[in-house]
């Protein structure tokens, strides 16, 4: 076994799937929802990137840039339907919960439908250069995935310390009840921290395609879920009762 592979390749998919993650965290902490629809964000994205290829370009920044896009929009699809219309009725956060895992199980099997089950495959971004360093081969698409990751993790925290809508967002994460009192609407920051942690999901979405085909599988294990709902549930009402409801 080549244990530089294997860490190289440990330390991409870390960057990769951290950068989803770190979406989530953002959704949970300033939103209190359990966004479940991430796999059909992700899956959404990298079909948005694969058209963009075949029907606009196929240069790597471009299809960055799709992955993104698309998975922005994703992400204001999922507020439009799972937070705005129960984010102030009770049991906010079990709705919530339940909402997304309805519209992840809809839109992947959409998606199925609509592209087809043979996995599709996205051109290589990054290029087809190598670097060898003791004994370890470092391909293009690792070090751009790795590169590409923590730098739109820097631009979304600068982003956030910087901005006043970065602010608001932060504001929610730390004390949502005294950002509804000073102003900040739940609403209207909702979209911003949806599309921004769509973006993610749509990023990493790309960059797993330099790794793995384009699949509504990918980021989607129906199993994983739903053993894990039971504990995401529990979590949520204790977060409930604890806070309340949550303000307009």
């Amino acid at each position: 076994m080549d244990i530089w592979f294997v860490i190289s390749n440990a330390i991409v998919l870390a960057c990769i799937y951290g950068t989803l993650a770190i979406g989530v965290s953002i959704t949970w902490s300033s939103l209190g929802l359990l966004n479940l629809a991430y796999g059909f964000i992700f899956a959404f994205a990298g079909y948005g990137a694969w058209v963009v290829s075949q029907q606009v370009s196929d240069w790597g920044p471009v299809l960055l840039a799709a992955g993104i896009l698309t998975g922005a929009l994703g992400g204001v699809l999922v507020c439009a339907l799972a937070f705005i219309p129960i984010h102030d009725k009770p049991n906010f956060t079990i709705r919530g919960l339940i909402g997304t895992l309805a519209i992840n199980l809809l839109g992947t099997q959409g998606l199925l439908w609509w592209f087809g089950p043979r996995a599709k495959t996205l051109p290589g971004i990054f290029g087809d250069w190598k670097i060898s360093m003791s004994g370890m081969v470092l391909s293009a698409d690792k070090i751009g995935n790795v590169l590409t990751s923590i730098l739109m993790l820097v631009v979304v925290l600068r982003w956030m310390q910087g901005s006043r809508r970065g602010l608001e967002i932060r504001a929610m994460m730390m004390n949502p009840h005294a950002a509804a009192i000073v102003g900040i609407g739940v609403r209207r920051t909702s979209f911003y921290v949806m599309a921004i942690t769509g973006g993610l999901a749509g990023l990493a979405a790309v960059l797993l395609s330099q790794t793995y085909y384009i699949s509504r599988t990918n980021a989607h294990d129906q199993g994983r879920e739903h053993r894990a709902l039971r504990g995401a549930g529990q979590c949520a009402r204790r977060r409930d009762r604890r806070n309340g409801a949550r303000p307009e």
